[in-house]
């Protein structure tokens, strides 16, 4: 059975899904639909047009998105570079070098703040463009439930614990999975998928870890 960029879409996607309940709350599918009202197909026509461009990209926004739930929840946190207080989560070594996409969400934010000034977060606008990505992939739409609020602050520390390379063995994985509400079989979701895939979608996974 051949894979292609849909079928690894679909997977990662399911694993999202999770991540994100696990870190929603008290969150709204329609949280902008009066404050905002064009954030939706704002977000989804600047994802189209990146992918468009450069295909990878819809794997670089997903697995920006992924890497900021899995340090502090979904908060954005992985947006903010260093300064004289903290050091960022760019700078971990699961992400440094390594992560793409921050200019087309800087872009799309920039969008959205000459149309609905300080109305959306950069967290919602992380997780919006993710679903968006696996879309433009081939891969299902899923509802985002939104409202989430930026973090102010941001942990490289947390980031080199939280995230791992892909030789970390499994027992970590499952415990790195578990504390954020993910089961064993969300890790099979993942890791089932990468092994069986082309070289091109095994990339695309690695990425994600």
């Amino acid at each position: 059975m051949g894979y292609s960029y849909s079928s690894a879409a679909v997977a990662v996607s399911v694993l999202v899904v999770a991540l994100a309940a696990a870190a929603s709350g008290q969150l709204s599918t329609t949280f902008y639909a009066s404050s905002c009202p064009t954030a939706l197909s704002t977000i989804r026509s600047a994802v189209n047009a990146a992918v468009a461009r450069e295909p990878r990209m819809g794997a670089s926004l997903l697995r920006l998105h992924f890497h900021d739930c899995f340090v502090q929840g979904c908060d954005a946190s992985i947006l903010l570079a260093d300064n004289a207080t903290f050091r960022g989560e760019q700078g971990a070594f699961p992400n440094v070098n390594s992560l793409r996409g921050f200019e087309v969400i800087s872009s799309i934010k920039m969008q959205l703040e000459a149309s609905c000034r300080q109305t959306v977060s950069c967290a919602d606008i992380l997780a919006v463009a993710a679903r968006d990505s696996v879309v433009a992939l081939g891969g299902p739409s899923y509802p985002v439930e939104l409202g989430r609020r930026d973090g102010m602050t941001t942990n490289q520390t947390m980031a080199n614990t939280n995230l791992h390379p892909p030789t970390t063995d499994l027992g970590n994985f499952v415990t790195s999975f578990a504390g954020k509400g993910l089961s064993p079989t969300d890790l099979v979701v993942l890791t089932g998928t990468f092994l069986q895939t082309s070289d091109t979608i095994k990339w695309i996974f690695w990425l994600l870890l």
